[in-house]
């Protein structure tokens, strides 16, 4: 498959409300836990014990070192050990590094077995409450292989934020004088809504939003925040939405889809806010009705995108 051809294929599951995810372990033993990533965020997986592991000192303690794969230097990071179960020194020669790209950031990712790929409807997806119990949660969503075992999605911005915090947004880059910024005052009594499953990207979104002094209200998925929506008596009330593409229960494209076939909704500015930057991932968000896309990598530059597309639209 081709890299075009690749992307077009993300894009053509995220439109139809589908995940293709590579299953894996990050453990020895025949019922260790089975974890899950979109395999369009993966490039590759190789041996461990083909690659030299060069340490670096003073790294944290999560960063084993780097290795030199195609003339590219990609720093190591010990997934057993994050999830609280590392294994043994002498396992990792006949351990796999898993290859991933996270908004251009490539790392690599020990784990023990490449396992299968699966095609999931994100209807499928499911996130129980028990992950929400903290902000620190390692586990977005599960859902269920074909033997009823249970396959949980991490939250690898949680883990880029834990290790490379520099991969990730930086909240106070976010405009000094932003509050002397004239805001429309639909913003300023209105409720910006969020959908977004990553904690790491909630706390960034709220971080930014407070700092605003903007009202705002987060939901863990596009279903929910649709489901609120739809209740809301005053439709009024929403200056702008900010969604992820990657949702358990409903994705992105599908929460741009309902919001623009929907007459009360129709109008009102949405953002798309992800780490699938790929072109033809914003081509399809425009496609079906956003009128911005930000890598969340930059999300501080999400509210000065809602004024500047309010102000256009008039919605003062």
């Amino acid at each position: 498959m081709s890299l075009m051809d690749h992307v077009d294929a993300s894009t053509q599951l995220a439109k139809n409300n589908e995940v293709q995810l590579l299953v894996f372990k990050a453990s020895e033993g025949e019922h260790t836990p089975f974890y899950a990533i979109n395999v369009f965020k993966t490039r590759e997986v190789v041996e461990a014990k083909n690659h030299f592991l060069t340490e670096i000192p003073s790294s944290h303690r999560l960063l084993e070192g780097t290795i030199v794969l195609r003339g590219l230097q990609i720093p190591i990071l010990n997934l057993p050990l994050w999830l609280n179960n590392p294994i043994a020194y002498k396992e990792n020669d006949t351990s796999r590094l898993l290859i991933c790209d996270f908004n251009g950031v490539i790392i690599g990712l020990r784990i023990t077995e490449a396992h299968r790929v699966i095609k999931k409807n994100w209807s499928d997806m499911h996130a129980p409450d028990s992950y929400n119990m903290s902000d620190e949660a390692k586990v977005v969503n599960d859902t269920r292989l074909e033997d009823g075992s249970i396959c949980m999605v991490l939250d690898f911005e949680q883990l880029l934020a834990d290790v490379i915090p520099s991969a990730m947004v930086n909240v106070n880059e976010s405009p000094e004088n932003i509050k002397d910024i004239d805001f429309p005052e639909k913003l300023q009594n209105g409720i910006l809504l969020i959908a977004e499953d990553s904690k790491v990207a909630q706390r960034h979104l709220k971080q930014i939003l407070t700092k605003a002094e903007v009202a705002h209200k987060v939901f863990n998925n596009g279903k929910l925040l649709i489901d609120y929506i739809n209740d809301l008596p005053d439709k009024s009330i929403i200056p702008a939405i900010i969604t992820d593409i990657e949702m358990p229960e409903m994705s992105g494209f599908t929460v741009l889809r309902l919001l623009r076939e929907n007459p009360q909704t129709a109008d009102i500015p949405i953002i798309v806010n992800s780490s699938m930057t790929g072109e033809n991932n914003k081509r399809e968000a425009e496609n079906l009705g956003a009128d911005g896309f930000v890598n969340k990598t930059k999300s501080h530059d999400i509210l000065p995108l809602v004024i500047k597309l309010m102000n256009e639209r008039g919605l003062y």
